[in-house]
């Protein structure tokens, strides 16, 4: 794929947008790679040995988890819910008598610690991005979160950037349903075909926006799956800051 054929096709679009409605997690967060790479990063830091297999395994036990039961409160920041994270997954690793339980906390440290200064990284490398489309046009945020996403970009100092915050925890309506767009669009006040969504994943954020007639900016990092790598789309950006050159 040409990129730079790309982002030339998509800015001839430009001038019909009026408003940009970002994900958050893993758009705005991890330079669009899937946040499991991130934390499996700091597992290796963290020295725990487990195979990537478990580790996948221990991951989708905690996000269901943390969907099931309010571990996550609206006041944690980033660390906070990272912290959490890592204790129920090292928990689950326990329990299957893959670690001992002595390491847990020890572990979980180092790893929600690793995590939280990449995340803190990866908003400064796309601050100046969200700053130069915040001068230009309204912003809404749209994210699948814990109902604390406003206490992380307070920490993060990114809350004054969006006009409005469409939570998925707050609004009762969860990616991929395209409904939670539809409500960032209505925040904007403007029509679907105004409005530019950047996003990391092709089926929770690009396909629903595309879906109530959305432009959309995919921002392609490594996903979940083989499957999903392996998928192209025209309006693949490579790094948030072919956005602001449109």
């Amino acid at each position: 794929m040409n990129d730079s054929a790309d982002v030339s096709q998509k800015s001839l679009k430009m001038g019909n947008i009026k408003g940009i409605i970002f994900d958050y997690g893993g758009t705005i967060d991890s330079r669009g790679v899937h946040w499991s790479e991130i934390i499996w990063n700091g597992y290796q830091i963290a020295q725990i040995n487990v195979t990537k297999e478990q580790f996948r395994e221990c991951y989708v036990f905690a996000e269901r988890e943390l969907a099931r039961n309010p571990h996550i409160q609206p006041q944690h920041n980033f660390y906070d819910l990272l912290l959490i994270k890592m204790r129920i997954e090292l928990g689950y690793l326990a329990e299957q008598n893959l670690i001992n339980t002595s390491i847990i906390d020890e572990k979980a440290l180092i790893v929600a610690k690793y995590c939280y200064e990449s995340a803190r990284q990866c908003v400064e490398e796309a601050r100046p991005t969200i700053e130069a489309l915040h001068a230009k046009f309204p912003l809404v945020l749209v994210s699948n979160f814990y109902g604390n996403v406003e206490s992380v970009l307070a920490d993060f100092n990114l809350r004054h950037y969006f006009k409005t915050i469409v939570e998925s925890a707050v609004v009762g309506v969860r990616k991929p349903d395209p409904h939670i767009f539809a409500l960032g669009v209505e925040a904007l006040g403007l029509t679907p075909k105004e409005v530019l969504v950047i996003g990391d994943s092709y089926k929770k954020d690009i396909v629903p926006a595309e879906t109530i007639g959305c432009n959309v900016a995919w921002i392609k990092g490594k996903g979940w799956t083989a499957d999903e790598d392996a998928i192209t789309h025209p309006c693949i950006i490579s790094n948030l800051t072919e956005i602001a050159s449109f």
